[in-house]
């Protein structure tokens, strides 16, 4: 796991190249803290940089950026969880290794069978390689989008980075988008493919971009994707290979030469990770856990219960009002991309970076792909609701009601109208009288990005969890885990999200996948022999804070509301009162604070 940079220009010297990628890495040390290195090609204008956060293969051997045949030069971020299976595939095809990297598997899968050899990497990564025969660099992101990776392109440039604030060094990147305010209000977070620069971008997930230096010509193109079937349709055989897929997710991910241990939040999905690690881990496990004091937010009663059955070595943390207050500011500071959410995630890898592990495991992504939010016992309502004429959806525009507010979204067609009104902050008549703007140009620019497939053809749970997977988790729950564990130099993996475990979700009818009367009741039906009862008969109660109480009682948020603007003030009123939100605020803190 590592931070990278790069850069090709054809009209900067290349000792100036050097100096600006090396500073976009050192912008980007706290998620590479083991190591840095830069590769360059003189003749080509080109440099690939790279921050190492060692996990396998510690010995220098592992430095990056690495070259292979003298042919082929890579940078990368990420760990790929079949290497040793690719490995000994192209072994008997004849490639010889001079480490035990998975990072020479990636140049050598390469060099044996070009672009083609993508769709054979399973794991999270998002990496540079550059051809230095052919004169091609290719940008590569995994498939379920977990790694970042930013760039920019235009004449005789290519730029780019796994985080935003990364491009800082570069001049002619500077500016800003205006938008982006726009969609945090509306989002929480900033949906892809929108950043808060104007011309930097993120390469989307399962994608490929080649750039072909002597043509000075970009293209993207397409190596994997996921589509949903009705394939499997027995449960009982839907339960097995849940198992079997869950079972070697795991054991692949606990793989690694560094320190790793688990999330242990008290819940479903991370009792499942915890009980399968604890059964395959040949070591004591690690596990963590965040508890408070106020029992109507604490989880610390289902984690001794977990404890108690795993008999691992856990570490539980409780976490105070005061460490809350004097970690905020930090916290906002941490943020590449502005998202109203991840400060769980800091905390959590800042305790478990204290314990000196560089890996942990997360339950991200069951929620998303078997059915755990509220929106999919909603969404046909949203749907049947957005049928209606238009203009019975403006009506509730000024209603102090949330659902009303929001229901103004529905007069947006297909599956953006129906996450916005599920899901979605701020109204666009409420967006446009924070930010002094026409309410017609709020949804002009709303509607433009992101562009959606039309998914009306799926069953409507289906279409729950495709809004679930490709927004919500994948803008701001992945990249939260992502940049808020990486500020602390620690690896989040993500086991529900391996390539196996998402093509099986995918393919099972959603008549067995969602049926029951609990929620996920199918991943019940599989783990419910490991799993104490008292873990998945309980109340959801999410990865939370008491955050209503901690932000209203927070000196550094009231400095913040003091100076700010009128409509901004009124709602921060509107909060201490108990009739706004805590995350709603949070897009209000993070505009303010970013404006100073």
């Amino acid at each position: 796991m590592c931070r990278i940079a790069g850069m090709v220009h054809a009209k900067l010297p290349v000792n100036a190249i050097q100096g600006i990628v090396h500073q976009m890495c050192d912008l980007q040390q706290h998620g590479g803290p083991d190591d840095e290195g830069l590769y360059t090609s003189e003749k080509d204008n080109l440099v690939l940089g790279n921050r190492r956060l060692a996990l396998i293969d510690l010995s220098p051997e592992g430095h990056m950026p690495m070259s292979y045949r003298d042919r082929y030069h890579i940078t990368y971020n990420g760990e790929l969880y079949n290497f040793l299976t690719l490995k000994e595939e192209l072994v008997n095809l004849g490639h010889q290794f001079s480490n035990h990297t998975d990072t020479e598997v990636i140049l050598a899968c390469f060099a044996q069978w070009n672009i083609q050899g993508f769709a054979k990497l399973k794991g999270m990564f998002a990496f540079a390689l550059w051809d230095n025969l052919e004169k091609n660099l290719y940008l590569v992101r995994d498939a379920a989008g977990i790694k970042p990776l930013y760039y920019a392109s235009s004449t005789g440039q290519l730029v780019f980075a796994s985080e935003v604030r990364a491009f800082k060094p570069v001049d002619s990147l500077q500016e800003a988008n205006e938008n982006w305010p726009v969609y945090l209000m509306a989002y929480g977070h900033v949906p892809e493919p929108v950043s808060t620069l104007a011309n930097v971008k993120p390469l989307h997930k399962g994608c490929f971009l080649k750039y072909e230096l002597k043509n000075d010509s970009c293209s993207i193109g397409s190596y994997s994707h996921y589509s949903y079937s009705h394939q499997v349709t027995d449960a009982g055989n839907a339960q097995e290979q849940i198992k079997e897929a869950l079972e070697q997710s795991v054991r692949s991910h606990l793989l690694a030469d560094a320190p790793l241990g688990v999330f242990l939040s008290g819940g479903l999905d991370s009792g499942i990770i915890a009980s399968l690690s604890a059964k395959y881990k040949k070591s004591a496990l690690n596990t963590l856990s965040i508890y408070f004091e106020d029992p109507a937010f604490s989880e610390k009663k289902y984690q001794d219960i977990l404890q108690e059955r795993l008999q691992c070595d856990h570490h539980q943390y409780l976490l105070t009002e005061k460490e809350f207050h004097d970690s905020f500011p930090s916290i906002l500071q941490s943020m590449d991309m502005p998202s109203c959410d991840g400060i769980n995630t800091w905390f959590i890898s800042k305790y478990a970076a204290s314990q000196g592990l560089k890996a942990v495991l997360s339950g991200v992504g069951g929620d998303e792909l078997f059915g755990g939010y509220p929106s999919f016992r909603r969404i046909t309502a949203a749907r049947a609701i957005q049928q209606m004429p238009k203009i019975l959806m403006q009506a509730g525009k000024r209603s102090q009601s949330k659902r009303l507010n929001r229901m103004a979204y529905l007069q947006m067609d297909g599956i953006k109208g129906i996450y916005l009104f599920l899901r979605g902050h701020f109204s666009p008549f409420d967006i446009a009288r924070h930010l002094g703007a026409y309410e017609k140009d709020i949804w002009t620019i709303l509607n433009a990005q992101p562009i959606l497939n039309d998914i009306s053809h799926i069953d409507d749970k289906n279409q729950a969890s495709w809004m679930e997977f490709n927004l919500y988790m994948q803008n701001q729950l992945l990249r939260d885990s992502d940049v808020m564990s990486m500020i602390h130099g620690v690896e989040i993996r993500v086991p529900f999200l391996y390539e196996d475990v998402i093509r099986l979700a995918f393919k099972i009818d959603p008549a067995v996948k969602y049926e029951g009367p609990l929620s996920k009741q199918v991943l019940i039906n599989c783990f419910q022999d490991i799993l104490p009862s008292e873990i998945w008969n309980r109340p959801k109660m999410g990865f939370s804070f008491p955050f209503a109480k901690w932000l209203a009682s927070s000196d550094y948020v009231k400095e913040l509301m003091q100076t700010s603007s009128e409509k901004t003030q009124k709602s921060y009123k509107k909060f201490l009162a108990g009739n706004l939100h805590w995350s709603h605020l949070m897009s209000l803190i993070i505009l303010k604070n970013r404006k100073q």
